[in-house]
């Protein structure tokens, strides 16, 4: 909980423009997500797919919504309704799930709208999963990497609650001498800047693995004696993401189509003097709880469904929203170049997912997952169904 003065001091900070004002440009148009009201006939390849593999995830967030009061605004400007909204189309998910009833459900209690962003309606898709590591509870020769648990000092503000038109942002750092201050980068971490704070919450061998399990934000965690735990997001420390990917190609070190999880990861292994000083050029650092249970959590509070929960940008778009997708397989995989196209929720967000068309869909857990999430790199575009009884004016941003 931010302590009263505190919350005053960002409440101030919000509302003068220091914490954004002198970040963007002031020629820079700001991003919105318009959205168009279309008929399901407009959805490419809508009969293609059986949406019945989707309840089960949608379920899960209407388990959230389920627990929100009627009249809580659903999305950034409550461009997704309300809660009572949800809840009424929530209740009508058919009993039994077959392929017509799971298609009749939607179509008769949602409307779908295309999503437009400055740049237009094309966006860009790519993927996550859950990886699996070798791990410890204690410090030993073979695994000597930490993975954090949060910090006591480190503050996580929902600039949200402070001004409307900031919902789904949020910073980070810590209180000195009453202000806010940012907090320590990766760099500084991996130099032992949290060390002897007894925030260890377990040890993996490889530096780099520990990397990629930040950036997918959770992971499973075999241990030696037996038995697997699951690690999931706890915080961030306040700084932007940068992709070690883009650095990689824009440094001549991989081609564009070269880069993707596997190649990157694999660059850095084979280069163990150069990786940590390429890896510490990503300033966000993430801090991790151990999860009891299924998993992984998404940031609605929804356990992610494989291959049907996806990440959007948070500040544009409401979590729990069934989205229609419309994109294509990537080179690698058996349906390369072939229409990727299927109904997904939006259960999760992420660092580098920012825009009004930009999904990140989750693949599952282990190498499998990785073949198809690590490759996805594909233009497309999107469609969000909402409940019919949300007003949504014709470009509503």
């Amino acid at each position: 909980m931010i302590p009263g003065s505190f919350s005053r001091l960002i409440a101030a900070a919000v509302a003068s423009g220091l914490l954004f004002g002198c970040a963007e440009k002031p020629s820079a148009p700001k991003e919105s997500a318009s959205l168009d009201a279309v008929a399901f006939a407009d959805l490419p390849g809508w009969t293609g797919d059986d949406p019945s593999a989707v309840l089960a995830a949608f379920q899960r967030s209407c388990a959230v919504f389920a627990k929100s009061s009627e009249d809580t605004a659903v999305g950034p400007q409550g461009i997704g309704g309300t809660a009572k909204d949800w809840q009424a189309a929530c209740a009508a998910i058919p009993a039994a799930g077959s392929r017509r009833s799971a298609r009749n459900f939607f179509e008769q209690h949602f409307t779908p709208y295309s999503v437009t962003g400055t740049k237009g309606a094309a966006g860009l898709f790519t993927g996550y999963y859950e990886p699996e590591l070798a791990g410890s509870r204690e410090r030993s020769d073979e695994y000597n990497v930490p993975l954090y648990r949060k910090p006591a000092d480190l503050v996580m503000v929902d600039l949200g609650e402070f001004r409307a038109d900031l919902a789904g942002n949020s910073i980070a750092g810590r209180v000195v001498d009453g202000r806010l201050k940012p907090y320590t980068t990766r760099a500084e971490i991996d130099a032992g800047a949290l060390a002897g704070q007894d925030l260890e919450l377990l040890w993996v061998a490889d530096p780099v693995d520990a990397f990629f399990l930040q950036v997918q934000g959770s992971g499973r965690i075999q241990l030696p004696e037996g038995g697997v735990t699951r690690v999931g997001f706890a915080a961030h420390n306040g700084h932007g993401f940068v992709s070690v990917g883009r650095i990689l190609v824009d440094e001549g070190k991989l081609t564009r189509d070269q880069a993707s999880a596997q190649t990157v990861a694999q660059w850095l292994k084979d280069r163990p003097a150069e990786a940590p000083d390429i890896m510490a050029r990503n300033p966000r650092f993430i801090f991790f709880r151990e999860i009891e249970g299924d998993g992984p959590i998404g940031a609605q509070g929804a356990v992610l469904t494989a291959e049907r929960s996806m990440a959007v940008d948070g500040a544009l778009l409401p979590l729990g929203a069934p989205f229609w997708i419309d994109t294509t397989w990537p080179a690698g995989t058996g349906q390369a170049g072939q229409a990727l196209q299927r109904l997904m929720i939006a259960q999760d967000v992420g660092g580098a997912i920012k825009g009004a068309v930009r999904g990140d869909l989750f693949w599952g857990t282990g190498a499998q997952a990785l073949e198809v999430a690590g490759r996805l790199k594909q233009p497309g575009r999107y469609f969000i169904l909402l409940p019919k009884t949300v007003e949504v004016p014709a470009r509503a941003s």
